[in-house]
């Protein structure tokens, strides 16, 4: 399992540094071999407050439900003292939303920050 650097907890500090945002997408990618992961919400955005989130669009193929994905993405990191939100879409599903006017995965496509991308795309 990867080690994620831990920030200070949220009453003292500004936000969360990227170098742990960062290690926690390494930790997803080396893991879960996705095809993409996107930055979204107010990381991505410019406006994170001490309490904020990291919120991510994790872009892969699964076997099992999106949701159930997720879940195990998320619970491959059990020590960590800020909110990660987690969601997973393969791209076909982003790109048919995105077809029947899905705003949010429009805006996320769009607006997020591309933090990992697999070199075989």
């Amino acid at each position: 399992m990867s080690v994620i650097p831990l920030p200070p907890p949220v009453s003292v500090r500004k936000r969360i540094p990227m170098r742990v945002i960062r290690a926690v997408v390494d930790h997803i990618a080396k893991t879960f071999q996705p095809e993409k992961i996107i930055l979204f919400g107010s990381y991505a955005y410019g406006k994170p407050t001490p309490g904020s989130d990291i919120d991510l669009l994790v872009i892969m193929d699964s076997p099992r439900d999106d949701l159930e994905t997720a879940l195990e993405i998320r619970r491959s990191f059990p020590l960590l003292n800020f909110g990660l939100d987690i969601i997973v879409r393969s791209s076909e599903t982003i790109e048919l939303r995105k077809q029947l006017g899905d705003w949010f995965l429009i805006e996320v496509t769009e607006r997020g920050k591309i933090l990992y991308e697999r070199p075989d795309r």
